[in-house]
């Protein structure tokens, strides 16, 4: 009988360790990064130490308690649209573009109630096209939030909530006390479950991930990574201290699956609040800029950090200065190594962007750096991408057509490849939105031939023809689309 069984132990011990081999070989090993939000029906690919006792442990209890007050669940609903598929085949040529329907979606994620007359901070992906946006707070109260402002290149947005003045919120801490093995937690709304804490320590800063790259050409990244579990609606959601106050805002989850596999990004509170602020006050971010072109020893090619020694000097290498720009101004060369910032260290590109993106044009900063194995320090004055100290406000929609409409700036044009257009931030209730199923973030491109690249082109080309066909495309979907619009005038609705 023993020697029956033998045959059998072994052809299963070889099945077992040849099973093993095989899911070790083929299984993928390197993460991708996904934003930590959740898609219903899609499939989602994206300061102080206070509060510890005498004895050395950590207590959370009170920091969860008071966060989870203050963080809250958000809902989104983005409306069915149809697209043009953008086909070269035979069917195309001879039928035409096919039109499909992209039918409505429903997503979620989570904010934080920043200021207790109803101001709310999430990222910008979370409610990025949204049609109609809820909040739900912790005691299941449940209202509809307005988008006040969003910047792509932060992935911060700001909501407000009306006729709230006394909500429990969540105070900023400096994120630039934040340091490598600190406890944090974890605040959100996961799997749409009611809110959720987690805890985990600070496992580096400065981290650049690449992910608000796919949504602005001028992303700022210098994410604090945590091992502080974080998954798909979370985005949005809290990373506080033990002492319940915020360091940043989840953004990320690094993962082969979508879901929590060891490392999670958050926004610093630094870059927030800078966001926030410039957001509520003049509708955009004022990003400020040195003139400096950076060479970051991570990514640079061996040779590079050969001929430069990037790998046996600190800091950040300087590859060009831009003519008549603040760090030309202030004496900056092609050669020097960027060694801090205000007065904060910075040893690579992510963290020098990081400590410039919470400053305004106009602002003078001190630049800390070696040049011949000698430290300098010089005062830079940063400008805006004009060169300027100007603010830089939002431009006010036009309305036309009963719909409201804004040029796109230069990091969208530069995005979409492409000289210029008008985007749709409101449908309105004119001609526009009952003739056609045209939805908000519609880019036009043209109409009846014409191009348009302002928002003057727009009025005029609608001034030329009470019967309009209207060519554009929607961002993140391929393939142009076209509407027909007839009898109408340029102001407001049908005649």
């Amino acid at each position: 009988m023993q020697n029956k069984l033998i045959p059998v132990i072994v052809t299963a011990a070889l099945t077992s360790v040849m099973t093993l081999f095989a899911v070790s070989h083929f299984q993928r090993q390197t993460p991708y990064f996904a934003a930590a939000e959740t898609k219903h029906g899609v499939p989602v690919s994206f300061t102080s130490e206070g509060n510890l006792p005498a004895n050395g442990s950590v207590n959370f209890e009170v920091a969860a308690e008071n966060s989870v007050k203050a963080v809250v669940h958000i809902k989104t609903t983005t409306n069915a649209r149809t697209v043009m598929a953008n086909g070269n085949d035979m069917f195309s040529q001879l039928f035409g573009q096919r039109e499909y329907m992209i039918p409505q979606q429903m997503g979620s994620g989570s904010g934080v109630v920043i200021s207790p007359d109803g101001y709310i901070v999430t990222n910008n992906h979370v409610v990025a096209d949204a049609s109609e946006v809820t909040v739900t707070f912790n005691d299941r109260y449940t209202t509809h939030a307005k988008v006040v402002g969003a910047d792509p290149a932060t992935d911060i947005a700001v909501l407000k909530v009306d006729g709230e003045k006394s909500l429990p919120f969540i105070q900023f801490a400096n994120s630039d006390d934040v340091k490598l093995g600190q406890w944090v937690l974890a605040v959100g709304y996961p799997f749409s479950l009611d809110a959720t804490v987690t805890a985990g320590i600070v496992s580096a800063k400065g981290r650049s991930i690449g992910i608000n790259k796919e949504k602005s050409s001028s992303a700022i990244e210098s994410f604090i990574q945590t091992d502080a579990a974080v998954n798909p609606g979370n985005s949005g959601g809290a990373l506080v201290n033990t002492a319940g106050q915020l360091i940043g805002i989840n953004s990320a989850i690094a993962s082969p699956t979508g879901s929590y596999a060891g490392y999670s990004y958050a926004v610093p509170a630094n870059i927030v609040r800078k966001a926030v602020n410039d957001l509520m006050k003049y509708g955009s971010v004022q990003r400020g800029y040195m003139g400096v072109q950076y060479v970051d020893a991570r990514t640079a090619p061996q040779e590079m950090v050969s001929k430069y020694g990037l790998d046996r000097t600190d800091g950040v290498y300087v590859m060009a200065v831009q003519p008549n720009s603040g760090a030309e101004k202030a004496g900056l060369q092609k050669g020097d190594f960027i060694t801090h910032i205000d007065g904060q260290p910075v040893n690579n590109q992510s963290e020098v962007q990081g400590q410039i993106a919470r400053f305004q044009p106009g602002d003078n900063i001190s630049v800390g750096y070696l040049r011949s194995g000698k430290a300098l320090t010089a005062m830079v004055k940063l400008t805006n991408l004009n060169g300027t100290t100007d603010i830089m406000k939002a431009e006010s929609p036009s309305k036309l057509l009963g719909a409201t409409f804004r040029p796109l700036n230069d990091g969208e044009k530069s995005k979409y490849s492409i000289s210029g257009g008008v985007m749709l931030t409101d449908p309105g209730k004119g001609a526009l939105a009952k003739q056609t199923q045209i939805r908000k973030g519609f880019v036009i491109t043209g109409i009846n031939d014409a191009s348009v690249n302002s928002i003057n082109d727009l009025q005029q080309a609608l001034e030329g023809s009470k019967n309009l066909q209207i060519a554009g495309f929607y961002p993140g979907y391929t393939g142009m689309y076209y509407y027909g619009l007839s009898n109408v005038d340029a102001f407001g609705g049908d005649e």
